[in-house]
């Protein structure tokens, strides 16, 4: 069944409250740019038809169809995610991961946190974002350095709050578009 109403809802929730993390990271292009692709034909429709209210419709599209066709067009268009900054070795002819920008590493921190407030609504509590890297850290595709970084992030924001995390990216990490 088609919600397109409650999705266009939580995602337009969901891409407030990453707006306002940015923001208060410095990151406001990023901000105003964030997961503007979940409002495209292909995206949105797919979260439409799949959409639970409470989980991401990636996970309902791949328990219907063993993968999710919106997952796999978000993640290439969308550089504060992990399985963007995978590439071809050319030593090993592997695929690998590569370290993410600062940058989007923040935005990545600001996205994790919004989908947690969103989803827990009044429920949420900041160790829910640590709960959630460390369950699905081993099968993300994250260099090892990026990895640490934001498991870093997470530990000072469940820590500390917002305000000093955000502080630090502010002052760290915001202009820092390369590492490598």
């Amino acid at each position: 069944m088609l919600h397109p109403i409650k999705h266009f809802i939580t995602i337009t929730r969901h891409r407030h409250k990453v707006m306002r993390n940015c923001f208060r990271c410095g990151l406001y292009k990023q901000g105003l740019k964030h997961d503007l692709s979940k409002y495209g034909f292909k995206e949105f429709w797919l979260g439409a038809k799949y959409y639970m209210g409470t989980k991401s419709p990636h996970y309902k599209e791949r328990l219907e169809k063993g993968y999710s066709e919106g997952w796999m067009h978000h993640k290439g268009r969308n550089m504060h995610h992990g399985e963007y900054w995978v590439d071809v070795n050319l030593e090993s002819g592997m695929y690998e991961p590569v370290k993410m920008p600062d940058c989007y590493l923040a935005e990545s921190l600001c996205d994790r946190i919004a989908a947690s407030e969103n989803y827990n609504r009044k429920n949420f509590k900041r160790e829910m974002v640590l709960d959630y890297f460390n369950k699905s850290s081993s099968h993300e595709p994250l260099h090892p350095e990026t990895k640490t970084k934001l498991k870093w992030l997470i530990e000072l924001y469940v820590e500390k709050g917002k305000k000093e995390v955000f502080k630090y990216i502010k002052k760290n990490m915001r202009n820092k578009k390369a590492t490598y």
